[in-house]
């Protein structure tokens, strides 16, 4: 069976329900068809509404984020420079997810070109990639901050962060290139029917006539050798940082610590969590109805974008008093 990263692979393990299937056969066809949320085809309407706020918020926040540091002098530094990329991150899965969602929804617009479906296919493996490999950049961040503060300015310096999210973003594009390559290269000759509002890899994977260990394997790769490993770097990084902290001699010093990563840790679990619940639902919950596993999976790809944005402009004190500091001098 096929594995890819977080909760792309439980909405993409869906099965197909035979009701929709098309048995026609396909050589190679040049167009896919993208249900959205099968059995639910009545309410798509209604269903973009949640979707569309989402979007809009996610899109909003992650800007305002963006412009907030650029603008703020003392927001200049390693832990905002990763926010940043963390905000271009969301704002690419979600972008390549929601307007085609949204077209399928308000327009009926359900066909898809093959070089289109692998595009966005690509985009969205890509970028959440390289939102994981931005959380082990934060907690990184994180641990040189608390367990080595005074050589925290020599450690991440300006150039040693860039390099560092250059490093994500071409892990990102290059471990998930191979997801494209190797999907064109199979037959297809089962159906050209998607049970989804978008293209992923394993939903695209499962319409191939032919042997296709070589992507199933490769899936197992990625999902244990980057998302397995970046959940271990996050988790050895928060051992040693609560060690540090619990060595602190007062209540008040070891609250105040742990306030500076309660950002991070919010915002890793709204990134890993959903994933989690979707994979155990998906696995060791049987009879549920096709539409609620998309959803959930949808939503586990769409709420992280729309809720990072919050956290960080809630619990961050700086981007807080930045924000506040602006709606206050426009208002006057």
């Amino acid at each position: 069976m096929q594995e890819t990263p977080l909760c792309l692979r439980v909405g993409h393990l869906l099965p197909y329900s035979m009701s929709h299937s098309n048995t026609t056969d396909f050589t190679n066809p040049s167009t896919f068809i993208l249900l959205g949320i099968p059995g639910l085809e009545a309410a798509h309407v209604w269903i973009s509404i949640p979707f569309c706020t989402m979007y809009i918020i996610g899109i909003l926040g992650n800007f305002t984020i963006l412009f907030t540091v650029k603008t703020e002098p003392s927001l200049h530094g390693p832990m905002y420079y990763f926010l940043c990329m963390l905000a271009g991150s969301d704002l690419g899965v979600s972008t390549s997810i929601v307007p085609k969602m949204l077209s399928i929804f308000w327009f009926n617009s359900r066909e898809i070109d093959f070089s289109a479906c692998l595009t966005q296919l690509y985009f969205i493996h890509c970028f959440t990639a390289i939102e994981s490999g931005i959380f082990v950049a934060m907690a990184l961040d994180r641990y040189v901050a608390i367990c080595h503060p005074l050589r925290h300015s020599t450690i991440l310096t300006n150039p040693v962060v860039a390099r560092i999210g250059l490093g994500m973003v071409l892990r990102g594009s290059i471990v998930i290139l191979p997801y494209p390559i190797l999907t064109r290269q199979w037959p297809y000759c089962r159906t050209n029917i998607i049970p989804e509002p978008f293209c992923s890899h394993i939903a695209v994977v499962k319409l191939a006539c032919a042997d296709t260990r070589v992507s199933s394997y490769y899936g197992l790769f990625v999902l244990f050798c980057v998302i397995g490993l970046d959940v271990i770097f996050i988790s050895v990084s928060y051992t040693l940082i609560l060690r540090t902290i619990f060595s602190l001699p007062t209540k008040d010093a070891r609250l105040k610590t742990f306030g500076t990563c309660s950002s991070h840790l919010c915002a890793i679990l709204v990134f890993y969590i959903p994933g989690l619940f979707s994979s155990l639902l998906y696995r060791f919950v049987h009879n549920v109805p096709l539409h609620f596993h998309v959803l959930i999976a949808n939503m586990c790809l769409l709420v992280p974008p729309m809720l990072n944005p919050i956290i960080y402009g809630v619990r961050t004190k700086q981007i807080r008093g930045r924000l506040l500091r602006l709606f206050t001098h426009k208002g006057t």
